[in-house]
């Protein structure tokens, strides 16, 4: 058996067959979760529930009823609607409880069990049903094609007694595949489940690199997915080009909602009535603020003056706000203004330099030496 074949959503470290163990030290951050108890001998208080993870992101928690010695990486056979799946376990321990908060399960809830630990018929079954999943799909994409309806089916995960398999697809709108799954049935001779992700799921189970060079946030540590909003981008500052905000599945980047907790706080500094002050030789007009640095653009309007872009902190724009309020006007917006020039007028750093310039010169050489050799000849 290959190793790709005991994945499951988990690159494998090292595999036993005897054993029925998969080792995955070095596995993704969605999946893997490091035991710090795995050193304490004393951890017998969380022995009757174990986490176990399946194909691509799918993770659940059973209730070892038997009291099985279960090891991480060992191979189950779990409690399944109907029948039995297979599964690797992840965690074992006190850390399986923590787990379970923090995904808001109560121990009181309907938990399946873990039945035993998996024999060899139980694993070549396994097999078999993993041998079966690309070319379901691809046979699936064909009906659904032939049918014309508007969705993507972008996996399939057979169960581990090969009665049952789950069919993930990705679509816009609404569609009515009850006759596709009168063909599915028909042909595939299974229990049949269809499931919908979104496009930010679809873009986690693919994976992929991102604009900041690393690998994405949503294929290795993030598992659920909050709204972002333009709002959050505005607040920010950022660039409205929808193509710089969105990411690889067409959304905005979840990335946006990261710092935007820190730029909240940082915003009640600054003045929300602050688009326009009044001066003695005229207003300024608000253009943008530098959260971190504390300060405020603006666009100084003076009479028979240019226009000058200058940057003022925050501690004086609240200064003239109250002077205003009072009816008075500044002379100055500033002491000692400085000009952005970066603001005013984009500067080429390459307009001096031209990419093609040594071959323009290697050219002029080539016509000077021949032109020497000939007044030689001459």
């Amino acid at each position: 058996m290959i190793e790709r074949e005991y994945e499951r959503g988990c690159a494998p470290s090292s595999i036993d067959e005897n054993a029925s163990i998969i080792r995955a030290d070095d596995c993704c951050g969605k999946l893997n979760v490091y035991n710090w108890f795995k050193d304490i001998s004393d951890v017998s208080q969380g022995d009757d529930f174990v986490e176990v993870r399946f194909k691509n992101t799918r993770k659940a928690f059973f209730k070892n009823v038997n009291f099985l010695n279960l090891r991480e990486g060992e191979l189950v056979a779990v409690e399944a609607s109907p029948g039995h799946d297979i599964g690797i376990v992840s965690l074992t321990g006190v850390l399986v409880k923590q787990q379970m908060k923090k995904y808001r399960i109560s121990k009181d809830a309907e938990i399946k069990k873990v039945y035993r630990k998996a024999k060899q018929n139980d694993i070549q079954k396994w097999k078999e049903a993993i041998a079966r999943e690309m070319p379901t799909m691809i046979r699936t994409r064909e009906m659904a094609n032939y049918l014309n309806l508007d969705m993507k089916i972008g996996d399939v995960e057979f169960q581990g007694d090969n009665t049952k398999a789950i069919f993930y697809y990705i679509a816009d709108e609404r569609v009515d595949f009850r006759q596709l799954i009168k063909l599915m049935a028909d042909e595939f001779r299974i229990r049949i489940e269809m499931r919908q992700i979104g496009a930010r799921q679809e873009a986690g189970r693919i994976g992929g690199i991102g604009p900041c060079g690393r690998e994405l946030c949503c294929s290795t540590w993030m598992t659920n997915f909050v709204s972002v909003t333009t709002n959050s981008a505005r607040l920010q500052e950022l660039s409205p080009n929808p193509q710089k905000l969105a990411g690889q599945c067409n959304k905005l980047k979840c990335c946006i909602n990261f710092e935007i907790d820190v730029y909240h706080d940082a915003k009640k500094r600054f003045p929300t009535n602050a688009d326009k002050l009044l001066l003695k030789h005229g207003s300024a007009y608000h253009i943008k603020n530098d959260v971190f640095k504390q300060i405020m653009y603006y666009e100084l309007v003076e009479e028979k003056k240019q226009n000058l872009i200058v940057t003022v902190p925050v501690s004086r724009v609240w200064q003239i706000l109250e002077m205003n309020k009072i009816g008075k006007k500044p002379e100055k917006l500033v002491e000692f203004i400085v000009e952005d020039n970066h603001l005013n007028e984009f500067s080429n750093p390459l307009k001096d330099s031209s990419l093609d310039r040594f071959d323009n010169n290697n050219n002029k050489k080539k016509k000077k030496r021949k032109r020497n050799k000939n007044d030689k000849r001459n």
